[in-house]
């Protein structure tokens, strides 16, 4: 009896100890909460058309490989969950792996954009970034790689022009929606949404409907659970730092174009257009069985907004011979910032990309090292 009441004791006043520890680290929290960056990796913007930049990240050595990646992120949050710190950054990755590495960022969509379709940011906007960075290295071909709905875009870029795209990289993208794992997939659900009426009443689709919808698709883990660990690991700088880092993106939301929005839900969600092969993008039917480049499909088996399944069910419809799937323990954003990923996940990831990659040759590396120009011919404002 003595002894577990020395242990209550003793436990009683590491928690006092604890606690303290907790209250007295409250100056350098706030500190933290101000100094936390994010999307460190240095880069140029070389291209900016409305709202829509490209950006290219400094290499501090010459590429190794002739053909770049291009990352594609989606039209919602911000592309930085992909450089979010120096040591969770999937650019940087690529980067150390011998690429030169290009993002997308959307940008933010102004009530003038509300018009906007699907055509327009595969056809039109990625369409062109591509035409540019290829130009620029004097390649016919690059690596593209989406995540989420950039995922959906990059793959119906790659059926629609199969020629541009060495290998293709599907980060938790969306493909087959026919699924139910997913709220998103019941809370679109046309019973239940009317997707007509929300975007005729409110043009472009509000940031803050977006985030609502997706603390609420965990609402324990992201208005409590989250609260209660950063209180008990305030003393743990490392960790505010993370958790700051996280927080910055997680508020940084963006509307979506308002047509975008219409069609991804009714077209994607409700009919499953693109698996069954009856999705057109103005003119032009996306077949998915014209892509036939190596595919790297990279889920998470926690994912609560897009279901590993919906991934990998391109695989049923696509020409690719070369298919190579992972998942990680994780959830959707794991996929891309947790330590666990970027300790063995992401290495894997970026050495199957190298297998298919050109060496850089002399001309190639020449052109590489090229400044951007003649913006305009390429992509005209």
């Amino acid at each position: 009896m003595l002894e577990i009441l020395v242990d209550q004791q003793a436990n009683w006043f590491a928690e006092q100890q604890r606690a303290w520890r907790r209250m007295l680290s409250f100056p350098s929290v706030v500190e933290s909460a101000s100094q936390t960056r994010v999307g460190t990796t240095p880069h140029d913007v070389v291209f900016e058309r409305g709202t829509i930049k490209l950006l290219r990240y400094r290499r501090q050595t010459r590429a190794q490989f002739a053909e770049p990646v291009l990352l594609c992120y989606a039209l919602i949050n911000r592309p930085y969950i992909l450089d979010l710190q120096p040591d969770k950054s999937v650019v940087r990755r690529y980067l150390e792996q011998g690429f030169d590495v290009y993002m997308i960022d959307w940008g933010v969509p102004t009530d003038a954009d509300r018009g906007l379709k699907l055509a327009d940011y595969v056809c039109d906007f990625l369409s062109g970034a591509v035409d540019f960075v290829l130009q620029q290295h004097g390649c016919q071909n690059l690596h593209l790689l989406g995540y989420c709905m950039g995922g959906t875009i990059s793959a119906l870029f790659a059926a629609l022009e199969p020629h541009l795209v060495r290998t293709l990289t599907l980060l938790a993208a969306p493909i087959d929606f026919g699924g139910r794992e997913s709220l998103l997939n019941l809370w679109t659900d046309r019973k239940y949404f009317d997707v007509d009426a929300f975007i005729d009443a409110n043009g472009n689709c509000p940031a803050s409907f977006l985030q609502s919808c997706f603390l609420y698709t965990k609402p324990i883990q992201n208005l409590l659970e989250k609260n209660i660990t950063f209180f008990e690991q305030m003393d743990n700088p490392r960790f505010v730092s993370n958790y700051f880092a996280m927080e910055r993106w997680l508020n940084d939301n963006v509307p979506v174009a308002g047509e975008t929005f219409r069609e991804f839900v009714k077209k994607l969600y409700q009919d499953n257009e693109l698996v069954r092969g009856e999705l057109h993008l103005g003119e032009r039917r996306v077949d998915l069985g014209r892509i036939t480049c190596p595919l790297l499909l990279l889920t998470a088996k926690n994912d609560h907004l897009v279901a590993p399944p919906s991934t990998r069910g391109i695989q049923a419809h696509v020409g690719s011979r070369d298919i190579k799937a992972m998942m990680i323990d994780a959830g959707h954003v794991g996929l891309v910032v947790s330590s666990k990923a970027h300790k063995t996940f992401w290495p894997e990831a970026t050495r199957w990309l190298t297998g298919f990659a050109s060496a850089m040759s002399s001309n190639s590396a020449a052109l590489a090292a090229v400044q951007p120009v003649a913006f305009a011919l390429l992509w005209p404002q």
